[in-house]
């Protein structure tokens, strides 16, 4: 059994100003030892989308006034990556992990948590794979799962986001990723478009027991122990920072 510890705090939905606080506040606790173990945050947002530090011009394809029709908030963030949407029905990881404690690599990490969701969707036999020179997680030509980071001092926030009964026509208002003609796609609609014979229909519990098997698969990956926290223990903590 693994020595070391991952706390693990459901959010429940949380609009995202809040939860970006909250792990900006989690990530410096990380770092001056208040919080003496790695945490991974989960959450849902209310639909928003945010703008990473290789966002391309153009590739925010809605107005203000249609983002306002449709209930989306807009930010500007740290993380690495172009242009995303998080919303309902979408898995949101924040990990905030001491990478001294497992291998001092971004890329490394990158490969780690697309390995974490590639390996809890095998759990629905998705077949799902990394795309050669792309972040992210695809099942075919299709991408079910986005990733963007950021580390000070080897401490991450930020994290992935895996589209699991997510409204798809969001993606829509933009250029994903700022990859061009890219189709998005989640664990729901690959589990209603398998072959003919093995379509298999969403379980009411589909989003939790992809929460579950995520976090199965990120402590196996980073070899932790799971030790499940509420989010006021956290909030508590990050308030002696």
């Amino acid at each position: 059994m693994p020595t070391r510890q991952l706390l693990v705090a459901d959010l429940g939905v949380m609009p995202y100003a809040d939860a970006l606080s909250l792990q900006r506040e989690a990530a410096r606790a990380r770092l001056s030892g208040v919080i003496a173990d790695d945490l991974l945050l989960l959450v849902e947002h209310p639909p928003v989308i945010t703008l990473g530090r290789s966002t391309k011009q153009g590739n925010l394809l809605a107005t203000p006034a249609l983002l306002a029709a449709r209930g989306v908030e807009l930010f500007e963030v740290e993380r690495g990556g172009d242009i995303t949407f998080h919303g309902p029905g979408q898995l949101v990881g924040y990990p905030i992990v001491n990478l001294e404690q497992h291998t001092q690599d971004l890329h490394w990490y990158l490969r780690r948590l697309e390995d974490v969701m590639i390996r809890a969707l095998a759990s629905w036999d998705i077949v799902a794979a990394r795309n050669p020179g792309k972040t992210g997680v695809w099942v075919g030509d299709r991408k079910i799962a986005s990733i963007g980071v950021h580390a000070r001092q080897w401490v991450t926030w930020h994290g992935f986001a895996l589209n699991v009964t997510t409204d798809l026509s969001y993606f829509d208002l933009m250029v994903p990723c700022g990859i061009a003609d890219v189709v998005m796609t989640s664990v729901e609609r690959e589990l209603l478009q398998a072959p003919s014979g093995a379509c298999l229909a969403p379980s009411p519990t589909l989003f939790n027991d992809v929460r579950l098997r995520t976090v199965s698969a990120f402590c196996e990956l980073f070899a932790l122990s799971p030790r499940h926290v509420d989010a006021a223990s956290v909030l508590s903590a990050v308030s002696t920072a």
